[in-house]
């Protein structure tokens, strides 16, 4: 019988990464989480300030590099398709956590007409 090979989603993927940017960003209250039409990803860490606690990191799951539009346009927010933050424990307090979202992310009210 042969064995079954287990596919991993890329939220476990992002999971990981969100682990190990936590891990290595000791100031960070959560990880910002980009998520670009093509696949890819943008991350980075953020402080209780609002501020970048961490490079930004771009990557494409289980792929050896980000794709080659991503290379070109280093992800471009018009092709952004969700964005989030991902906190970490303990969360902030509700007022917190909208300011450092409404920073970090912007509002509907940052885009263009």
């Amino acid at each position: 019988m042969a064995a079954k090979k287990t596919q991993r989603s890329p939220e476990q993927g992002e999971k990981a990464m969100i682990a190990g940017i936590l891990e290595g960003s000791p100031e960070a209250v959560g990880v910002a989480v980009i998520r670009l039409n093509c696949g890819c990803r943008k991350m980075a860490a953020v402080s209780l300030a609002g501020e970048a606690a961490s490079k930004i990191i771009m990557y494409r799951d289980q792929a050896e590099s980000i794709c080659a539009q991503c290379k070109q346009d280093n992800g471009d927010y018009m092709r952004v398709i969700e964005q989030f933050i991902s906190w970490n424990t303990p969360e902030p307090d509700e007022t917190t956590k909208r300011t450092i979202s409404a920073k970090v992310l912007g509002t509907m009210e940052d885009l263009p007409n």
